[in-house]
């Protein structure tokens, strides 16, 4: 009964290790403003995005001299103060070019906008206004610059044209002035599923602040029931990181067909696939990060079992620390009775620094691959001192019953 029970446990800690990752994502991105806002503002300067921006904005603004009616005036004028018809043809045919130079000048203007800081500013406080409005997204309910509408999110531009259009106008195109002030709108996502989305951020919304506690007493309370305790820690961290590596396999998966299904209201498909790498990488780097600490912590139980393979390990370490404590001591250098209280007390030590590390990493705010490395570093270089002092207990403690004898 209490194997069985273990097991159900263990199993259902490793499905919610990453399901209780997706639910701090989810929070992060919804919940938590300055996260999003770092989330999103690298997007103002991604070259995807900035082209995106460019013909979005140039779009909206849609300045047009109507190059044929200026020509023909032109030519009107031209030939009433005597000069040939055919200097009048001619000017005539430079219509279409008064167009396209026209084109070229606000295209111009709103790639010096988007590649500028003022874009940078517009963009991330359209997005923190907009804060609110992704919330509102994500449950199908109320307006803002960010909206939802049919499974479409979009981002008013609004600011932006009509900072292209203050330039224009600067820059001594006139007919920008009659750019109509009207709202403008950026697809940044797409999805049909958008609906069932919203049902699940509305799930996780309500238990997300519970979950990731849940999992870990989940996962303690398996381990404490497993009849090998130690097996059962090393069967949680492997579960829970092979579990995390198919969830990161699946963003694989689902970014590749996302982009092979982009429905015609995405400007652009590296803008897309651009914002999809943004949203999911905090996502990816907790997945990453899941994944290596249980691998660390798989590996520190195992090694610290009673198999051939750790007992040689652990004796090969303590036959080393030995050999630099007699070296030390014939050199004058002795721990005395530090070293002998450490090898007194080093079991407990031991787990003191453990939970000191666990209790660093648990604190530790969006914790990364480096930040987890940096802390197995740090947990190795104090079992060494530590190893190292009781060694240097255990020789000064043979060498005084030596002296004795």
């Amino acid at each position: 009964m209490r194997g069985g029970l273990s097991a159900v446990l263990i199993t259902l800690t490793c499905l919610l290790v990453p399901l209780s990752l997706i639910t701090v994502w989810v929070h992060d991105i919804v919940l938590d403003t300055d996260r999003y806002v770092a989330t999103v503002a690298p997007l103002a300067s991604d070259p995807a995005v900035e082209a995106a921006a460019v013909g979005r904005i140039a779009g909206a603004a849609d300045v047009r001299v109507d190059g044929p009616q200026v020509a023909s005036d032109l030519a009107k004028w031209l030939e009433s103060q005597g000069l040939p018809p055919r200097v009048g043809t001619a000017v005539k045919a430079l219509g279409p070019q008064l167009d396209e130079a026209a084109d070229a000048a606000v295209r111009k203007v709103a790639t010096r906008f988007v590649g500028s800081e003022r874009f940078e500013k517009v963009w991330t406080r359209a997005n923190r206004v907009g804060h609110a409005s992704v919330v509102r997204a994500l449950t199908g309910h109320g307006r803002g610059p960010v909206e939802v509408e049919g499974g479409t999110v979009t981002l008013d531009v609004g600011a932006a044209v009509d900072a292209v259009k203050q330039d224009l106008v600067k820059a001594g195109v006139s007919p920008a002035e009659k750019i109509p002030d009207v709202d403008k709108q950026m697809v940044l996502f797409h999805s049909d599923k958008l609906g069932k989305i919203r049902g699940a951020v509305h799930l996780l919304d309500v238990i997300g602040n519970w979950l990731p506690v849940l999992t870990v007493l989940l996962g303690a309370a398996g381990v404490f029931l497993a009849r090998r305790r130690r097996r059962g820690l090393v069967t949680v961290a492997l579960g829970s990181a092979f579990a995390c590596l198919l969830i990161a396999i699946g963003l694989v998966v689902a970014r590749r067909y996302y982009l092979d299904h982009l429905p015609e209201q995405v400007q652009s498909r590296d803008a897309a696939a651009a914002i999809f790498d943004t949203l999911v990488h905090f996502l990816r780097a907790a997945l990453r990060t899941a994944l290596v600490l249980g691998i660390v912590v798989a590996l520190g139980a195992y090694l610290s079992g009673a198999g051939g393979l750790p007992r040689g390990v652990r004796g090969s370490a303590e036959r080393s620390a030995d050999g630099v404590a007699r070296w030390a001591a014939d050199h004058g250098v002795r721990t005395g009775s530090a070293g002998r209280w450490v090898e007194a007390h080093r079991r407990w030590i031991t787990i003191g620094a453990l939970l000191v590390v666990a209790l660093v990493f648990a604190l530790w705010n969006h914790p990364t691959v480096a930040v987890v490395l940096m802390l197995v570093l740090i947990l190795l270089a104090v079992l060494a001192v530590l190893a190292l002092l009781a060694a240097g207990g255990r020789v000064d403690e043979g060498r005084t019953r030596r002296a004795r004898t």
